[in-house]
């Protein structure tokens, strides 16, 4: 990429660029859509009702986690848009708050995040596949291995060998070009999406449902189911709300490829408020014939918390199970998809900065960083072998929201420090909206430690063991060109 006439060296890409600007708005949109829409708005609905009783409080928790993903589209847009390279948030922050933040950005969603994302999301893949292919699942075993007392034993599953399948195929699948991945992106996208509003639609036409779940609109009481942790009103609507921002998770992946959009200072911050807008409609559609269908008593009931299937089972009967089995397949197999696709681009900027290893900077003759897909698809699997991912995703819920927070905070200090850097889109309703951001990141971080102390302890844990490995890495010197 050639240097911006009168931008300063902070706003430049380390070497010179080995990839190419293939992705259209069409694109754009689809990663970020595709990667939010995965296996969380089937599940989560149900977790959410083990904290909260009041059906206009829960309905509101997705209107509210949308919009707030929507005020920090709008400071993401306005930060791609004038850092167009790739990594994306690593960028960022590491451009604004120097380069240990960003590099624990990149460690924390390396060794959880995405990665940890990819195994759980791979997994629920092969559970409903199980619907379809008898005997594959969690509870066919194929090896057990004794480990060390405190590890007990390490199961094979037929379903973890699926997910390694999968895995592996989607990872090949980026590693013949962007534009290979970004096909099975739109395809995907748009089979899930049409698959939730198609339940949507039936659910509400069908009259199989009641309005009178829907009342009362507000209550302070918390449920208390069994085994769950006795909290406060407002630290359980913090661990609610934490379900519903995991569904919204991932609304920034196409930052990690911007490198790869066309005309990125018009088509990155479109693509993000349309994405987000696109994926907060669909989302509350989803929660609300839910709740149509089904009262959120027994939402909080709902065995395995499949929350999707019961309500296809109250309108098609057990043939439901089915159906929804059938949706969801299409739905976490274009988000791997996307958080592959996502996901290398950050191990890729990070090695151009020599803060991971080189070979990672490498791209193939399709201009695509083969050898971080390929390290990314490794150790998601590893993830998916060791079974103890969803403990990682629990534990660093609270650390994406703090870098999220951090990330918005850069925009102020950019806008401060740098006022005259070229900026093809400026955040919309700036100061208001990335301040608001800021508030409503910082209130939830606080009430999901009050929530959940142990695992967002842990959480930070992860994050700061990142800490030594970056003053190894940093050791290695200065950034490196890319795509060599």
């Amino acid at each position: 990429m050639p240097a911006v006439p009168d931008v300063p060296e902070l706003f430049q890409q380390p070497g010179p660029q080995g990839l190419a600007r293939k992705l259209g708005l069409l694109d754009a949109t689809t990663l970020i859509v595709g990667s939010m829409i995965g296996s969380g708005i089937f599940i989560a609905p149900s977790l959410m009702a083990k904290n909260i009783s009041a059906p206009g409080l829960y309905l509101g928790l997705w209107v509210l986690g949308g919009v707030f993903t929507l005020l920090g589209a709008f400071s993401y847009g306005e930060l791609s848009a004038m850092m167009p390279h790739a990594g994306g948030q690593y960028v960022f922050l590491r451009r604004a708050l120097g380069r240990l933040l960003g590099f624990l950005y990149g460690w924390t969603l390396l060794l959880v995040i995405q990665s940890g994302f990819c195994a759980a999301v791979s997994l629920a893949f092969a559970k409903y596949l199980g619907v379809f292919v008898p005997g594959l699942g969690e509870g066919t075993v194929l090896l057990q291995l004794a480990l060390p007392a405190q590890l007990g034993t390490l199961s094979i599953s037929t379903a973890q060998l699926c997910a390694l399948a999968v895995l592996a195929f989607l990872t090949w699948i980026n590693t013949r070009g962007v534009e290979a991945g970004a096909w099975v992106q739109n395809l995907f996208t748009i089979l899930k999406v049409g698959a939730v509003l198609l339940l949507v639609l039936l659910g509400f036409a069908l009259g199989k449902g009641s309005m009178r779940h829907f009342s009362p609109l507000w209550s302070t009481e918390v449920p208390h189911p069994p085994g769950a942790v006795q909290v406060g009103f407002l630290a359980a609507l913090g661990v609610a709300m934490s379900k519903a921002l995991f569904s919204y998770d991932a609304w920034n992946t196409v930052t990690f490829a911007a490198a790869e959009v066309r005309d990125p200072g018009r088509n990155l911050p479109r693509a993000l408020v349309l994405g987000t807008a696109a994926t907060t409609l669909t989302y509350t559609a989803a929660a609300a014939v839910y709740l149509y269908l089904v009262p959120l008593e027994r939402m909080a009931t709902v065995p395995e918390n499949r929350i999707a299937a019961e309500a296809a089972r109250v309108l098609f009967g057990e043939v439901g199970t089915q159906l929804v089995a059938g949706a969801i397949l299409i739905s976490t197999f274009g988000c791997i998809n996307g958080m592959i696709l996502g996901g290398a681009r950050v191990l890729y900027a990070m090695a151009c900065d020599r803060l991971f290893f080189a070979a990672a900077s490498r791209t193939n003759e399709r201009q695509v960083p083969h050898i971080a897909l390929v390290l990314l698809g490794l150790w998601s699997g590893v993830l998916a072998l060791s079974g103890r991912y969803d403990d990682l995703l629990t534990y660093t819920t609270f650390a994406s929201l703090l870098f999220n927070a951090l990330t918005v905070l850069a925009l102020f200090l950019l806008r401060h420090r740098l006022p005259d850097v070229p900026r093809p889109y400026r955040a919309w309703g700036y100061p208001v909206t990335p301040a608001l951001f800021l508030i409503i990141s910082l209130l939830f971080v606080v009430y999901i430690v009050q929530g959940d102390p142990r695992s967002s302890l842990y959480g930070l844990l992860l994050v700061l063991l990142g800490v030594p490995i970056y003053v190894a890495m940093a050791r290695r010197g200065a950034p490196r060109p890319a795509g060599h």
